[in-house]
Formats: C-alpha cells, structure tokens, sequence
C-alpha cells in the first residue's frame, strides 16, 4: 500500500461515521459565507455593484433625476423672468434668490420635499423586491446564493444611493443654474450672519445631507411594502401615499402627540444647518427617528422575506 493511500485511509477514519441513510449528495454542507467571511463579504460587494449598475442604467432612473433636476431650473428661469418675490410669499428662501444665487438650491429643496422626492424614492423602494418578483428574477438571485439578508441589505443600500442621488441632484442643479443667472456672493444666514461662499456651498452640502438621512426611514417603509406584493406599482404607490398621510397627519394640531413619531417630522428641520453657530439638534433628532423606523421596518422586511415563497 502506497504512502498517499494510507493517509487517505487515516484521514477516513478520522471523519465522525455517516448517519444510517446518508449519502454523500445528502450531506449538509456550510454555505459559503460560513466557509469564507472575506469571500462573503467579497461576494456581497459584488452584488452591490451589480444592483447599483443595474439602478443607474435604467432610463426611469434618469428620468427621475432628469424631473428633480427640472425643479431648480424651473424656479430660477422663473424668477430671472417675472423678478423676484416679497418675503412670505411662495416657497421659503424664495426671495433670498435674485440677491444671492446659492439660495436656488435651498429653495428647490424645500419645494421638492413634500411630494416630488417621495414619489422618487416610493418607485425605487417599492420595486426593489417587487419588481424582481414580478419579472421572475427573484428566485435567481436567491439561488445565485444571494441569500435572502443579503439580497435585503443590498437593495435597501442601492435604495439609500439613490436618495443621495436625488438630494444631490437638486442640490447642485440649483447651484449651478442660480450661478448662471444671478449674482453669487457671502451668503447671510438666517440668524444674520455672513459666510463665505465656500462655507454657504457646504452647508448646501450638509442640507442635502439632512435631507438624505430623512428619507431612509421611508425606503425602509417601501422595501418592506416591497416583500408584500409582487405588484411593484401597489408598493410604489402605497410609499408615496404613506408619505402623504404622514405629512398631513404632521400639520394637524388634533395630533400633536403623534408628530414626534412621524418619519416625516424632521424633513423641513435643514434650516437649523443656516444659522451660525449651526444647531445641530434637528440633525440628531431626525437622524434617530429615521433610525427607529430603519430598524423596525428592516425587521419586518426580513421576517416577511425569509417566509416567502419566491416560487410561487
């Protein structure tokens, strides 16, 4: 008997006996993530990449972006062609804008939260794992092996890309076309102090920064929805409607007990970033909120799409 033959015979040995019944296709074995947490980890990035290339490359990706973007545009032709408005009337910082071109930006924002970025963020939420069940694709991801967690945190994190996405989009979209028709210079907060042009294009970058935090707790609420249906309009719409209610419910004083739990609470709470010192407190605040809401829909989104039957 050779020298690599006894070894294999010890090494047999060595192994614990096979349960009555079992054969060797029957084994269990480990999944790969348990094998190898670098190759997991390796492989969940992967995906990332490839869901984030798939977001981007859709048309109704960019034509989302492309209307955001139209928000700034419209406001600031508008108001270079009619002139500007008296303080307390239209949209907040509206009248700041024909003095100071950075305020475009911000006014866009403002106009831009109560429907227009809610109704972006629904559609990509809602059809994370709707429209992949819709289509057919969701049981080949999950035999890719995505695993089911995996394929959870990453659609949630293609959906949180997207949010910066947007905010971003009407952000600098609103910089650029207020530098192009109005005068830019020391931007006066609303505390009344000046700063720099470069600290203004900051806090610009902090308000699209709040704004991107308060929307993660609803693409927590979508992804969720997401798991119910495979119908990815009824998950988009229903998103957008919960938005809508939740905002209504925030304006009406009968509920005041109820506003501090609302995920639309804190979403105007940005002009705390424009004043000097900056209060950072609705920061904070919104930040928590939106984290309750991540962790308690996440949850539920797991629950709900670890019992789903992507076969049917």
């Amino acid at each position: 008997m050779s020298s690599e033959a006894g070894q294999g015979l010890e090494a047999a040995a060595a192994l614990p006996p096979r349960p009555a019944g079992e054969t060797a296709a029957s084994r269990p074995t480990r999944p790969p993530e348990a094998q190898s947490p670098a190759r997991a980890a390796g492989g969940t990035l992967s995906l990332l990449g490839s869901e984030l290339l798939t977001l981007f490359r859709r048309r109704r990706t960019w034509a989302m972006l492309g209307a955001l973007a139209l928000i700034p545009i419209l406001i600031a032709v508008a108001t270079r062609i009619a002139g500007g408005s008296s303080p307390g009337r239209g949209p907040a910082f509206l009248d700041q804008v024909t003095g100071n071109g950075l305020f475009v930006g911000v006014t866009a924002m403002t106009v831009a939260i109560p429907l227009f970025l809610p109704l972006t963020i629904g559609v990509v939420a809602g059809d994370s794992i709707a429209g992949e069940a819709s289509h057919g694709t969701l049981r080949y991801l999950l035999i890719a092996p995505a695993g089911r967690i995996r394929l959870l945190v990453v659609k949630y994190a293609a959906a949180a890309a997207f949010c910066a996405a947007a905010t971003l989009t009407v952000v600098i979209v609103g910089t650029l076309i207020g530098w192009a028709l109005f005068p830019v210079g020391p931007v006066t907060l609303l505390s009344g102090a000046t700063v720099s042009v470069g600290e203004g294009l900051l806090r610009l970058l902090a308000v699209a920064a709040y704004v991107t935090v308060s929307l993660l707790g609803m693409s927590a609420i979508g992804l969720f929805l997401s798991t119910l249906t495979t119908v990815p309009v009824g998950a988009m719409a229903a998103t957008a409607i919960l938005a809508v209610v939740s905002q209504i419910m925030d304006a009406l004083p009968q509920l005041e007990a109820l506003h501090p739990w609302l995920f639309t609470h804190h979403w105007l709470g940005f002009g705390d970033l424009l004043r000097e010192p900056i209060v950072w407190d609705s920061f904070a605040d919104n930040a928590l909120l939106q984290g309750g809401y991540i962790v308690v829909f996440g949850a539920l989104a797991v629950g709900r799409f670890l019992t789903k039957d992507v076969l049917s």
